[in-house]
Formats: C-alpha cells, sequence, structure tokens
C-alpha cells in the first residue's frame, strides 16, 4: 500500500507553517478565537439538523461506547503518563521534571470536543455518540483533571477555576446549537442531506481553523523560543508513541466487543484526543506562577497538533472503510449509525 498525503492533511500542515511564521496575535487573536466559537457552534448546528431523532437515542443510549471512552481517557491515559513522569526522577538529562509534569497534566486532560466530533464526522463514523461522550468528557473534566493531576503528583495547585463558566460553555457552544439545529431538522434536514459535500467541508473548515488558531496560541505564547531543541523532540516522539498506543488499543477493544466500525470510529477519535482549548486555560491557574510553565504545556501543543495530523489520515481510511461497507450492505449500515 502506498503512503500519501491528501490534500487536507497538506492544508492542515500548511497552517501550522503559516502559524509558526504568521501567528495571529492581539486583537487578531481574538477575533480568531471568537470566529472559531462561532464555527464551532455552526458546526453543531449543522450537526442537529442532519441527525435523526432515532440516531441521537441510539448515540446517547449507547452506554458501552461510553464507558469504554471515559475509562481510556481518565484512567488508561493517566496511567500511562505515570511511567513518563517516572524517567524525570532516574533520568533528569533525558525527562527535565517539569516535561514529566508536563505530560501526567496531558493524561488527565479530558477529550478534545470539536475536533473528536468533526473527524468522526469526517470518517462517517457514529456522530451522535461522539457528541455525548466528548462533551460529557469535557464537563466530568473540568472537575475531575485537577483531581486526578493532585491524586498522581504533590504538587499544589488552585482548583479555582469556574466549573460552572465550564458548563455554561458546553451548553451554550455545543448542546444549546445542536438543540436548535435538531428543532430545525424538518427545515433544514432534506437540504443537508442533498448537500452532504458541503458539510463535510465545513468540518475540515472548523479543523483547520482550530488547528491554525491552537497553533498560533501555543507559537506566540514563545514555543520556540522558551524551549530546547533536545526537550521539543522527545516530547514529539512520547507523544508520538502514546497517541499511536491508544488508537490502536481503541482498535483492539472494540472490536474485541464486537461494535461497529462506526462505533470504532468514534472510539478511536473520542477515546485517544486530549483537548487543547480545556487545557491550557486549567494550566493557567494549575501552574500559575511556575517558572517551568512552558515545558509543562509542552505536551499538551505537540500531542494536539499531533493528534489533528495523525486523525485527518485515518479519517480518510475510515470513511473509505465504512463507504465500502455501506455500499455492501447499505440497510444495516443505516441502522448502525
Amino acid at each position: 500500500m502506498k503512503f500519501r498525503l491528501d490534500t487536507f492533511t497538506l492544508l492542515l500542515l500548511g497552517a501550522i507553517v503559516l502559524a509558526t511564521f504568521l501567528p495571529v496575535r492581539g486583537d487578531a487573536a481574538n477575533a480568531l478565537a471568537t470566529a472559531g466559537t462561532v464555527a464551532v457552534a455552526l458546526l453543531f448546528f449543522l450537526h442537529g439538523a442532519a441527525l435523526s431523532r432515532e440516531q441521537i437515542v441510539a448515540g446517547a443510549t449507547h452506554w458501552r461506547l461510553h464507558i469504554i471512552i471515559t475509562a481510556f481517557t481518565f484512567v488508561f491515559f493517566p496511567l500511562m503518563a505515570l511511567p513518563i513522569n517516572e524517567i524525570s526522577r532516574f533520568a533528569p538529562q533525558w525527562m527535565p521534571a517539569d516535561l514529566g509534569l508536563g505530560f501526567l497534566y496531558l493524561g488527565v486532560l479530558p477529550s478534545a470536543v470539536s475536533s473528536s466530533i468533526a473527524y468522526t464526522a469526517m470518517a462517517k463514523g457514529n456522530v451522535p455518540a461522539a457528541i455525548c461522550s466528548a462533551a460529557a468528557s469535557n464537563v466530568f473534566g473540568m472537575m475531575l483533571t485537577p483531581f486526578l493531576l493532585l491524586l498522581l503528583v504533590s504538587t499544589s495547585g488552585d482548583g479555582g477555576f469556574s466549573v460552572a463558566e465550564a458548563l455554561k460553555d458546553i451548553v451554550l457552544q455545543l448542546l444549546l446549537p445542536f438543540a436548535v439545529g435538531h428543532g430545525l431538522r424538518p427545515l433544514l434536514g432534506g437540504f443537508l442531506a442533498r448537500h452532504e459535500t458541503l458539510a463535510s467541508r465545513y468540518d475540515k473548515f472548523v479543523i483547520w481553523l482550530i488547528v491554525y488558531s491552537a497553533f498560533s496560541h501555543s507559537v506566540a505564547s514563545g514555543l520556540w523560543q522558551n524551549l530546547p531543541l533536545k526537550a521539543i523532540l522527545l516530547a514529539i516522539g512520547l507523544c508520538f508513541a502514546l497517541l499511536g498506543f491508544f488508537m490502536v488499543l481503541a482498535m483492539f477493544v472494540v472490536r474485541r466487543f464486537g461494535f461497529s466500525l462506526e462505533d470504532e470510529a468514534a472510539v478511536v477519535f473520542c477515546g485517544s484526543k486530549k483537548s487543547l482549548a480545556s487545557g491550557l486555560p486549567m494550566a493557567k491557574v494549575l501552574f500559575s506562577g511556575h517558572p517551568g510553565f512552558g515545558m509543562i504545556v509542552l505536551p499538551i501543543m505537540c500531542y494536539n497538533q499531533i493528534q489533528v495530523i495523525v486523525g485527518a489520515m485515518l479519517a480518510q481510511t475510515y470513511r473509505r472503510k465504512i463507504e465500502a461497507a455501506s455500499a455492501a450492505a447499505p440497510h444495516s449500515t443505516e441502522q448502525g449509525r
């Protein structure tokens, strides 16, 4: 099988290069963040309008799938981060203490909401289940992340970030647009069904916007100036290893339980991703004034960029498989979605 980068993956790489040399700053960064918020809200509105009531109920009640995704996010990932942190004790020349702490913090973060759902949609996976799992992960993550971090490492941190604010954002930016879109499904459902390609392109646009905005923030915060090359290369290698391990493990577990290919896509994307959008604001509170703040957030920033690029390629692979299965058995595939 010949490996090649598709157009969308090249566009994502272009977004990273563009953000490296031309990151948005100041008012432009604020405007881009606002545009991203609106774009994500519209994304959920469109998903709500496109999905039938039966699909939504099936996604919300798929409890076995949600348990697996939650276990990956808040149990297995933190446990895998523990040995990495231990390296900083025995080989500090390879793993600085702050970098080890950063990997622990990466491990306890909630799943990335927007990109997880967008990739599941791009792959034609189980979008309702992805929406329920990713949104729930972020709601509970606001409370679980500081608790798990303090449980895993003896550092003091102020857990006084606003849980109420996080809940409000989940409701206003994700759940409310989804509900409104679903309420308007009788008016918009037919149009979206006839223009499925347009909706798919919008999913990709939102992901591109997230990548450029997130990486711009990292670069503007002094990523390349404040961190040594050795630490960056080590972090990148470990992030690739973690992402690859959890994607392969997710595939193995889902197939072991006999889930559909659509469910597998939802678990792989929701269970392996970590939220930069939630991670950086929480890090600013938990590690306020910490001299090694840049090193602590390095794993989050590296992992975010890697999961976006790898996710894009994997989503295209899943899409081809699911479309092929749909062509072979259209009725059974439609019931599973």
